[in-house]
């Protein structure tokens, strides 16, 4: 089963499959084959990636997240008057993260040579029929794309036309990075001729992406264009092979990465959840959307301020964020007839015996950020879809009809990265969700590649996170959250999707719905979704109010009853409608009775999956 967020990158993955490959192979093929193809991601992004070891029967977790560059300090920001990173241009990019992932996972999990899951992606390079969706990215980001001077040459075909970026259809034609791609296949080839082993020649290709010619070009183009990153920046860094986390819930075994993403939010998600009753309340109902609403409000309420990179003090008390006494505690706090603006981040120390350090932080974090928000009413959640005017017939449907909609926001966060999904018959599992250097991208000199924006996910002010300040050599707290699940030991799901902070918020949903409502895979990935907006926001926007919490912001599928939008609004919510509120779901179940694999991708975009 092979399962991505483009019908090409998919297919890339299946061929992978018909040449003997197995699932981590495929994955890579995929994964290098959604870069190339712009799939609102690039090469020089970053990775994260849970693999399923059926041999050793256990989870791996891979980070393959970039780091801030020596120069991206706190004061060297703040002195140039930013609030929080940028988010676009070469002062955006932490080191690439996916090049090396890619050679890491390949070499030590797959059976493929690097020359072979590549072949499609520089196939593509070379001139691929470019579709629709990227083609149109390109044309409304057209204006910041024409400050950096590599990127306008690869996508600006069109220059001083009405319409500069490529046709639908047209081919689209990347000989730089068509050439980077070769030059790392040649370091392969080169080391096989010198008798070095399979997995010493792939990473021959890592190390002239990080520490030969092509590192040269990316440093040089990169600070040519006011970037910070350097040589040493790129041959220091490297990806790291990780334990994940995880919980069990109701006999399921759900694991995510650690909290240099958001994915242990929907950890803690299910241990609160544990203590209700939701296929009591049936799904959808007002009680059963309240109370995933006040639940994932306080797990990422503990998210933005406690999750960061672990290499880095402080360390995250997340014993005691996992554990299931302080799940309880959370549970208590909800209200079961109305919403909480107030929710904050708890204290998980004491259940991990220690003394929380931040206690008078968080006083004043309290004091000084008014997270219940203002102007509730005249705020959209830039989450996921333009809102209808479905059941506008009350007070606010002036307000809410008339708001404006930033389309391009809307675009990059709908469809804010891609994610990948492969399984095999030996057993292998893999989930990615890679993302980095999407459209408007600045691409680094000659080397067809574009850089990641990830560092505005960093904080520059430790009153809303001590943990993920920004720091040089560091990573940043991200959005992307790939998923696995084991029941009773051998894998039950794998899954992921695209969307920023709906990420875990979207997959909880997906999750409660194969497990308590018994959906298929497919139809879990269609199901109406909720979203959240009372947290803080982990990219766009450069000033704190474009960031914070805006209290019982609540996105509701249009097809959710008006009766149910009623009562909600009666405990008070503010409520927007929207005809997607997630995005693509992808995932493929494991059906242990009959011994098949079932994908699921949702109809929210044009993800693919190919099963044979």
């Amino acid at each position: 089963m092979a399962i991505t967020g483009k019908p090409l990158a998919a297919t890339a993955g299946a061929a992978i499959f018909q040449q003997g490959g197995n699932a981590v192979d495929a994955a890579c093929a995929m994964l290098a084959a959604t870069c190339t193809m712009w799939d609102v991601l690039s090469w020089g992004g970053e990775t994260q990636a849970l693999i399923y070891h059926p041999k050793l029967k256990k989870v791996i977790a891979i980070n393959a997240l970039g780091v801030a560059p020596s120069g991206a300090t706190v004061d060297f920001f703040k002195s140039k008057g930013y609030t929080f990173p940028p988010e676009y241009g070469p002062l955006a990019a932490v080191t690439p993260g996916t090049p090396g992932g890619l050679c890491h996972m390949l070499a030590h999990y797959g059976t493929k040579s690097l020359a072979e899951v590549l072949q499609p992606a520089i196939d593509m390079a070379a001139g691929y029929p470019i579709d629709a969706q990227t083609a149109n990215s390109i044309e409304r980001g057209k204006d910041k794309i024409k400050q950096w001077p590599y990127s306008k040459e690869v996508f600006l075909v069109h220059a001083g036309e009405s319409r500069e970026a490529p046709e639908a259809g047209e081919l689209f034609v990347q000989e730089n990075l068509r050439s980077t791609l070769l030059k790392m296949v040649e370091a392969e080839r080169e080391a096989l001729k010198e008798g070095k082993d399979r997995k010493t020649a792939i990473m021959a290709a890592n190390d002239r992406f990080y520490r030969g010619d092509i590192a040269d070009e990316f440093v040089r183009g990169s600070q040519e264009q006011g970037g910070l990153i350097s040589k040493a920046d790129l041959a220091n860094w490297k990806p790291i092979e990780e334990e994940p986390l995880h919980v069990n819930y109701k006999g399921i075994d759900v694991y995510k990465l650690q909290e240099w993403t958001q994915g242990p939010a929907l950890l803690q998600s299910l241990n609160i959840l544990k203590h209700f009753d939701l296929k009591g309340m049936g799904y959808n109902s007002a009680a059963y959307i309240h109370t995933l609403y006040q639940t994932m409000n306080l797990a990422f309420a503990d998210r933005d301020f406690y999750y960061g990179d672990p290499y880095f003090k402080p360390k995250a008390p997340m014993q005691g964020l996992l554990s299931d006494a302080y799940a309880k505690a959370r549970a208590l706090e909800i209200d079961p007839t109305k919403n909480n603006p107030f929710a904050a981040p708890g204290d998980p120390y004491p259940f991990e015996n220690r003394k929380n350090p931040f206690t008078n932080l968080l006083k004043k974090r309290a004091a000084l950020l008014d997270t219940a928000g203002t102007g509730i009413k005249d705020f959209v959640p830039k989450h996921d879809a333009q809102p209808t005017l479905g059941y506008l017939e009350n007070e606010n449907a002036q307000s809410l009809s008339s708001l404006p909609v930033d389309s391009s926001y809307l675009d990059r966060l709908l469809r804010g990265t891609t994610s990948v999904e492969a399984a095999d018959a030996e057993g292998w599992v893999v989930s990615i969700t890679p993302s980095g250097g999407w459209l408007p991208a600045c691409i680094a000199g000659n080397t067809g590649v574009g850089m990641s924006q990830r560092l505005q996910s960093f904080v520059l002010d430790s009153l809303i996170s001590p943990f993920n300040v920004l720091t040089p050599g560091k990573r940043p707290r991200v959005t992307l959250t790939p998923s696995l699940a084991l029941q009773d030991g051998k894998p039950f799901l794998s899954f992921a999707v695209q969307g920023g902070d709906t990420q875990d918020q979207n997959l909880l949903q997906f999750f409660l719905n194969v497990v308590e409502f018994g959906m298929s895979v497919q139809e879990a990935a269609e199901a109406p979704n909720i979203n959240s907006n009372q947290l803080w926001l982990s990219l766009g926007g450069g000033k704190f109010d474009d960031r914070k919490p805006r209290a019982g912001s609540l996105l509701l599928d249009k097809r959710v009853e008006k009766s149910i939008a009623d009562q909600l609004k009666g405990m008070g919510y503010t409520i927007q409608f929207g005809d997607r509120t997630s995005g693509p779901i992808n995932a493929i179940f494991f059906d242990e009775k009959h011994g098949t694999l079932w994908g699921g991708s949702s109809n929210n975009g044009e993800d693919y999956g190919i099963g044979w």
